[in-house]
């Protein structure tokens, strides 16, 4: 299995095969609202404005698993995202990434590239996957990572 082999429902509720970026490099991101690490949320436009062209995707996903800081609706998720950071990279329906109601597709990304320590669980929101155009999980970024530090990992997936 792969990343291509998942499906997720996009913010309009619509059901998403990501097979639809195969061949594609990927970052996926938890992401919340009320959080710290939010401002990234520019930093994540950034690289997709960036890196577009080259076929970089960002793909965000709001999780409230983490001190409640995704309350919102997922209408009330993208007008926040839009209007506050012109967020324009494909977001999907709050999701859980830890616990037994975790997404499938997050139960894949800690299982492939665990964190420190080798624990799988995610520790808070905007932890970032790098995924290369063949699907596989090629690394796993802690929340605090800022999103520019990433730009040098993509390049080379990019190639």
């Amino acid at each position: 299995m792969n990343v291509f082999d998942f499906s997720a429902t996009a913010l309009d509720g619509q059901a998403v095969s990501l097979d639809r970026y195969r061949g594609k490099v990927l970052l996926i991101v938890n992401t919340a609202s009320a959080c710290g690490f939010t401002p990234q949320y520019k930093g994540l436009e950034e690289l997709y404005r960036q890196y577009g062209e080259r076929g970089l995707v960002v793909l965000g996903f709001p999780c409230n698993q983490f001190g409640k800081q995704e309350p919102g609706t997922e209408a009330e998720i993208g007008a926040f995202c839009e209007k506050n950071y012109g967020v324009s990279f494909p977001m999907f329906a709050k999701v859980d990434v830890n616990g037994e109601g975790a997404h499938p597709l997050f139960q894949h990304l800690k299982g492939e590239k665990p964190g420190v320590l080798g624990t799988e669980g995610i520790k808070w929101n905007f932890t970032k996957f790098l995924v290369g155009r063949d699907g596989e999980v090629a690394k796993r970024y802690a929340p605090q990572t800022n999103p520019a530090e990433i730009a040098g990992d993509i390049e080379k997936l990019l190639g």
